[in-house]
This record gives structure tokens, sequence and C-alpha cells, in this order.
């Protein structure tokens, strides 16, 4: 299976710099070449096509020949028994066409089945490698377009276009062969359109690359807005923006029809200009065959496999045409798709790695800058230490940065400045597997996948064992609500939990991290989408859970962390405070305001 590695020079930089010399030619060749490198793994299914195809390319051919020599030297003498003899090799020649055109049709549709499924395999592992920072700039539905419809482009390519414009070359050959062969007065005459249609073709294929570019790019554009709006209708519905976005959706589309009317345009000259010249070449062999047959120069024979030839030497190149349509679309969409494949974002695996087999002492932010764009710091200058076994708290107002320490300490995004420790060790140099062994994560934003609730909740874990899995949701209060469900464990859930409300979506995901059981278990904001009593049952089942575990708690509710042995005070990406609950509370300072904005009532009793 290929994995897109085959050159030393990544795809990009190889194209522009043919691009930048003038050989748009090679840049194909070579989008070509790596497309290939797809096939290579079933070239024996290739040869077998290729072989196959281009031995059956002469059998049609031979049926105008054989038409011939059945005119001229059966019929015209009136020879019944070679007239016979000739019909049945005729037929023999029609069967074994048929046979092979299946047989060449099945191989190739193998061919590009087997190579695609390569294909998609290696753009959803590439997936997978990216960095979270190239998702936040690349919207879903463009990916999607990269992964489906492009793909889908190349599938046809492989499976219809490559073994079967060497056939098509191969008969024109054999046609132009053969009618030097019968005629080659005629043969000229037919040939005498050729520049035309030469000066067409590439005309037209210098318009419908581009147009074909525009028709995909407005195709992920629309895919994107219809992704984005699909998973964001309930906004749309409650802010009654239908009609509104209804309108960029057509906007949208007519951009897309546009183009694509663009493409039909192209093709709507060029395919009947095809016939035209087809037809002026059967005239003028018609009239040529005509004046010559007053001269007793010519048979009838020859005059019929001639106007045959015609329609069978412009098929191919028509065929040639449909085929070079799906050509620019694969090659299009193929421009796409490797420099997805190229694309450099990735979670890079340190040359010197240093695993983390448990954790053992402390976790040690230094001097931590970090900015998702460019130099908009979110984090500046953190500094801090958790301890084994220590259960530390950070608070902050909304865009204070406390999520992006957890992006950060999961190596979700690379800090910028500064440095990252567990036990010592730069998590730099600590792989990524090694990493999500120790630390664990319940995000704010729960995603559960379609499936079973058990498998979501094994999802971190998938050999855990039924009785494992029921005394984890025991243990966080889950069993509750799960049980009730059509189903139990069983019960199917929608794409994101649709269905389940924010609280038990909370709790699938809690008892998720619980069965991978990390050593270091970070909160974030892990009760804010439940009610009271749930909140309160979550906090009772991780008392116990986080007695013997260093616990990271990212929280907006400050009643949730008043029992944290450490609470650090966030504000504009700056440590402002640290201390215990009751320090902080006594220093009046950021704390001691936010705790009062959420507890009102307890203004008077600390003012008094």
């Amino acid at each position: 299976m290929s994995d897109g590695t085959e050159t030393k020079k990544g795809f990009q930089q190889q194209k522009d710099e043919m691009l930048s010399s003038g050989r748009k030619k090679s840049a194909d060749r070579y989008i070509i070449s790596r497309l290939l490198s797809y096939v290579k793994p079933y070239k024996g299914l290739l040869f077998s096509a290729i072989i196959i195809t281009l031995a059956g390319s002469i059998l049609g051919p031979l049926r105008p020949y054989i038409t011939m020599l059945a005119i001229d030297d059966y019929i015209a003498v009136g020879d019944i028994n070679g007239l016979a003899f000739i019909s049945l090799v005729l037929f023999g020649v029609i069967l074994l066409d048929g046979l092979k055109q299946y047989a060449a049709t099945y191989l190739t549709q193998l061919i590009g089945q087997k190579a695609v499924l390569n294909l998609r395999m290696d753009i959803f592992r590439h997936l997978q490698k990216l960095s979270i920072r190239f998702y936040d700039r690349n919207p879903a539905g463009r990916l999607i377009t990269r992964a489906t419809n492009d793909v889908e482009a190349l599938n046809e390519m492989l499976s219809s276009g490559v073994v079967t414009i060497i056939g098509d070359i191969m008969q024109l050959l054999f046609i132009v062969v053969l009618m030097f062969f019968i005629d080659w007065e005629l043969t000229l005459i037919v040939l005498s359109v050729l520049p035309l249609m030469i000066y067409a073709t590439l005309t037209f294929k210098s318009k419908v690359r581009k147009a074909f570019q525009d028709v995909r790019g407005h195709l992920a554009r629309l895919n994107a807005f219809f992704q984005e709006h699909i998973s964001g209708i309930t906004i749309i519905q409650l802010f009654d923006r239908s009609e509104s976005e209804y309108k960029k959706h057509v906007a949208i589309n007519k951009e897309y029809r546009d183009a694509n009317i663009k493409t039909v345009f192209y093709f709507s000259v060029y395919i009947p200009l095809i016939e035209l010249l087809s037809s002026i070449a059967a005239g003028l062999v018609i009239w040529y065959s005509g004046v010559r047959m007053l001269k007793v120069d010519i048979t009838l024979g020859v005059v019929i496999s001639f106007v045959q030839y015609i329609w069978l030497f412009f098929r191919p190149l028509q065929h040639l045409s449909d085929r070079f349509n799906i050509l620019q679309t694969a090659l299009a969409s193929s421009d796409r798709i490797f420099r997805l494949l190229e694309e450099k974002d990735t979670v890079e695996e340190p040359d010197d790695p240093q695993t983390l087999d448990s954790f053992h002492d402390e976790i040690s932010f230094t001097n931590v800058w970090f900015a998702y764009d460019n130099d908009n710091w979110i984090l500046r200058d953190i500094s801090f230490r958790v301890q084994k076994g220590e259960k530390v708290a950070i608070v902050g107002s909304t865009g204070s940065g406390k999520t992006t320490i957890i992006n950060v300490l999961s190596k979700l995004y690379g800090n910028r400045k500064g440095s990252i420790t567990i036990d010592g060790k730069d998590i730099s140099r600590i792989p990524e597997q090694s990493l999500r062994k120790v630390v664990g994560v319940v995000m704010q934003d729960v995603f559960l996948f379609s499936g079973t609730i058990r498998e979501n909740l094994a999802f971190g874990k998938p050999g855990v064992s039924d009785e494992e899995i029921r005394r984890a949701a025991k243990t966080v209060g889950a069993d509750r609500f799960i049980e009730k469900l059509p189903g139990a464990y069983n019960y199917r859930v929608n794409e994101n939990g649709s269905g389940l409300s924010a609280g038990q979506k909370q709790l699938v995901a809690f008892v998720r991290a619980l069965l991978y059981n990390p050593e270091v278990l970070v909160l974030d904001e892990a009760t804010s989408s439940v009610d009271t009593e749930t909140e309160q049952l979550i906090e009772a089942a991780t008392a116990n859970l986080m007695k013997n575990r260093t616990s990271i708690i990212i929280a907006h509710r400050l009643s949730t962390v008043q029992h944290a042995d450490r609470i650090i005070v966030l504000h504009k990406g700056v440590i402002r405070e640290s201390g215990s609950h009751q320090q902080l509370l006594a220093e009046k300072g950021l704390y001691y305001k936010l705790y009062l904005l959420q507890h009102p009532e307890k203004i008077h009793l600390r003012t008094g």
C-alpha cells in the first residue's frame, strides 16, 4: 500500500518547480506517476488488462475489412459458400470483441476499486496524523470533498481511463494501417481533417482544465457550507436565520452551477465540432469514391468499408476526448488530494524519544508562551508545578487561557516558548502514545460517536470487560440513566450523542476517562453542562477517584474546586494568584471578586 512518500521531494515542491520553469506537462506527468503508484501493487491485473486490450484492439478494425472481402470476393461473384464462411468469421470476430470488452472492463474496474481503496485509507490515515491546528483552518466539508468527490474522480480515471486510452490509440493505429493497405488515396482524404481536430483538441484542453479546477473549488466550498449548516441547524432555527442562510446557499450554488455550465459550454462546442469534421471526412470520401467508381477505379466493397472506417476512426478520437475529460477532472482532483497528502502540519514524533511509562514526580510549566495565531499570545510566561497526588484547579474568566493549558499539556498544540516537562522529560520528546497513557482528559465539548453506549464507553480501552464498564458507570452514577435506556449499554447513540442530554453525554465521557485509567486526570469544565443533582453525583464519585491520582481541574464554577489542594487564577493568559480556597479569599484579590460574582449572597457576610 502506498504511503505517499515514494519521492524524496514533496509533491508541492516538485510541482511548483515544474510550473515555475514552464514545464506544465512534466507536472501533469508527475501527478499521473503518483496516481499510477497506487496501481503498482496490482501490476499483474494491469498487465492482463493491457494485454487483453492490445490483443483485442485489432478486432474492431477487422470488421470493415471483412465486410469488404464479403462484398467484393463473394457477393459480387455469387459465391454462397464463401459468403457463409466469411460470415462465420465476422461473427467470431464480433464475439471475441465482446468478450474482450467484458474482460478489459472487469479488470480495469477491479484495479480502480482496489487502488482507490488504498488511496482512501492513505487519506484517512494522514488526516489522523494532522495537527489540530490544521483542522482549525480547514473546514470539514472541504476535507470530506477530498476524500469523496475527488477520490471518486480518480476512481473513474483508474477504472476506465488509462487502459482504455491505450486500447483506443492502438485501435487507431490498426485502423490507419488497414486503411492505407486498402486504399492510400482515401486514407489521406480521411486524415486531411486531422490537423483541425488536433488544433481543436489542444484548444479545448487549455480551456477545460481550468474550468474543472474551478468546479472542484466551488464544490469544496459548497460541501463545507452544507456540512457547517447541517451541524448548526439548531442555532439557525433558534435565531430564525433559515431564509437568510438559504440565500447564501443559493449564491454558492449559483457559482458552482456557473462553473459547471462553463465546462458544458466547452463540450457543447467541442463534441459537435468533432462530429462535423467526421461528417466532412465522410462526405469527401463518398464524393471522391463516386468519381472513381465512375471511372471503374474502385470497388463497392472498398467504398463501404471506408465509410465504416470513418466512423470507426473518429469513434476512438471521441472516446479519447471523453477520456481526456476524465483525465482533466482526475488531474484537478489529484492536485488537491496530493496537496493534502503532502501537508506537513502533522504531529511530529521526536527524533530522540523519551518514553513515559508512569508518573512519579511532577508536571512543570516553565515560562510557557502560546499563541494559536502568530503573536496573539493566549498564554504569557506561565510557570507552575503540579506534584504527584496533588489536586490543582485552574480558574479564570472566559478567554483567560484555561483550556489552552490543557491543549498544550496534551500536545494537541505545541508550545511556542518555554517548556513543559513531566518527571523532568520535555513533552516535545515524549511520544504521543506514551503521553496519552499517563494523561487523560475529559474535554469541555463532549463528542460521542455513532454506535452503542458500550462502544463509546470503551473507546479508549477496546478490550475492557462488561463488568469493568458497569463498575465504572456505577462509580460515576451513569448507570442510573444508562440502564433506563432501551437496550441499556447496547443502546445505539446517534451522531454526536443526539438523543442524550448534555449531562448524560458528560457522564458518558467521564466513565470513558475512568476506564482509560490515566495517572493524571484532567477535567476541562467537566461539570459545566450538568444540573445540580448530577454535579453532586459526579463530585461524590470523583472524590474517591482523586485520592491517589494527580488531578488538574479546569472550571468556571468555583464551588467545584473549593477542596482542591491549590487553585491557580488566570487572567488574560497570566497567572495572577495561586493558593488554597481560603488563602485566596483572605487575599481579597481576583479570586475573591470572582467568588462574590458567583455567590452574591456572600457579599454581606464577607464585608460585614
